[in-house]
């Protein structure tokens, strides 16, 4: 692997080779079938896509309802699960750099939940926190324009001490942004631009979701993989490449991404856009909560399956397969893969930037302390640039995301490395030295939240919150939060 490679994997991953994150802990309870053999052939579901025209007053407005519905994880076996607009997962959400956003989501379900809108660079407020609370039966209508580069982001339930619960019922959708200085990469939505939405689940014989999300260390290890909510799936491709949104949306499983024939590929996209230029590669990392973008080549019968290869502890399980990619006899010629990428500016601290500390040190808190709701642990300036360091103090592998901002790796010299992103992989045992850049959202009263991904530690405490406010304001602000409940 060469240096390049090197750095732009490490930027996505936190390190390379690396085990598991849920270190073969916690794999649910209850009765489970063993997997019967796949052949890989239901056609792949494509979430629909929402891309509303403007209106004439320039905004795309959008409507989600959380509900409760029958969905057949299995073939045959409908059970209960959670969506948006639909009965498992949500639609792919569309607009473009400029566009201002009205979302109405309304909550059908029997109890409260929120809507993050994660890798979104938007006002505290709008943020869909678990002080955005949208009580059952009741609404929520947040408003902002998208300003931020072309990008894979996504959107999930953020109540707090139910996330887990949550998304691992079904609720998650992909939330793409457009930008006018977007690369020459296959855009056709379900033909050449093809989402991958990966998920694991334990299924009882009947098809039902079984086990708790907060049992164990780590929650759900689940023993079958779904792609776009299709068990077994396959997808049949029509260009010679294929651009590949890989999110991965467990709720504690890290995904080693391979083609069975170890054929090549290129990373161009990390979870905050592009990178500089492709980064060929074989392998993938992908925590909870990471996005990457892929562009892979096929030649006219191609038969090759993506599967996630075995870390060793991943409780025993060896290699995944996830789906299986058939290349017709006939493929329609794509454009070459272009040598640079439009990515956004380098994340350079300033020679004077603030050092801030932050230690995983168990299963429930950071810095020695759990999440309270009513605590604000930091305040920064808005528009800041600042060194975020994170240690893992612990055996077990932890991840790391920070809503609002993007931020870049840092090397042993302090460069940024790789691409932009808002979710990190932190090893047991190491700290990652991130390079954050804060949006000019201020308010010194509604906080984002920083935490561990793995949803049952989200949801257990390793979990803070922070205000961005007005520069040189920092010190005039409570350390209490001050908001009114948002109930809506």
């Amino acid at each position: 692997m060469n240096r390049r490679t090197f750095l732009a994997l490490a930027a996505l991953s936190g390190a390379t080779g690396t085990a598991g994150l849920a270190a073969g802990c916690g794999s649910g309870t209850g009765h489970h079938p063993a997997p019967p053999p796949l052949d890989l052939s239901t056609p792949l579901r494509i979430p629909p896509l929402l891309h509303p025209p403007a209106d004439l007053d320039g905004v795309r407005r959008f409507e989600l309802i959380m509900a409760a519905g029958q969905f057949e994880l299995l073939p045959g076996k409908p059970t209960t699960t959670w969506g948006f607009n639909g009965a498992y997962l949500g639609p792919t959400l569309r607009a473009g750099r400029g566009d201002r956003i009205a979302m109405t989501v309304r909550n059908a379900l029997p109890e409260a939940s929120t809507v993050h809108w994660h890798g979104m660079r938007l006002p505290a407020r709008m943020d869909g926190g678990p002080h955005q609370l949208i009580a059952a039966g009741h609404r929520w209508t947040p408003t902002w324009t998208i300003d931020q580069p072309a990008a894979t982001t996504w959107y999930h339930p953020h109540p707090h001490g139910a996330t887990a619960k949550h998304v691992y019922r079904g609720l998650a959708g992909l939330f793409l942004i457009d930008d006018d200085h977007d690369a020459e990469l296959p855009t056709g939505y379900g033909t050449d631009d093809i989402p991958l939405i990966l998920q694991d689940k334990n299924l009882d014989d009947h098809g039902r979701i079984d086990g708790d999300p907060l049992k164990g260390p780590f929650g759900i290890l689940g023993d079958r993989i779904l792609v776009n909510g299709t068990y077994n799936p396959r997808f049949d491709v029509t260009t010679t490449r294929l651009r590949l949104r890989l999110l991965n949306a467990s709720n504690a499983r890290m995904y080693q991404l391979a083609f069975a024939d170890r054929r090549p590929f290129h990373l161009v996209a990390t979870d905050g856009g592009l990178l500089a230029a492709p980064v060929e590669t074989g392998t993938l990392a992908l925590t909870p909560g990471e996005r990457a973008e892929i562009v892979v080549g096929f030649d006219p019968g191609d038969n090759v399956v993506l599967r996630t290869l075995d870390t060793g502890i991943d409780i025993g399980m060896g290699d995944l397969d996830l789906i299986r990619f058939v290349a017709a006899e006939q493929l329609r010629p794509a454009p070459g893969l272009p040598a640079g990428l439009p990515a956004p500016a380098p994340i350079v601290p300033p020679a004077d930037a603030k050092v801030r500390h932050f230690t995983l040190s168990g299963r429930d808190s950071i810095n020695g302390r759990p999440m309270d709701m009513q605590r604000i642990d930091e305040v920064v300036p808005a528009g800041a640039v600042e060194i975020w360091e994170v240690e893992n103090s612990t055996g077990a592998s932890h991840n790391f995301h920070i809503h609002e901002v993007a931020f870049q790796v840092l090397n042993a010299q302090g460069t940024p490395t790789g691409g932009h992103k808002d979710t990190v992989f932190t090893p047991a045992h190491t700290t990652v030295r991130l390079a954050v850049q804060f949006g000019p959202f201020s308010d010194p009263v509604e906080p984002y939240m920083y935490h561990c991904h793995v949803l049952r530690h989200e949801d257990a405490g390793i979990m803070g919150q922070f205000v961005t406010v007005a520069p040189g304001t920092e010190s005039a602000v409570p350390r209490t939060y001050a908001g009114p409940a948002h109930a809506h």
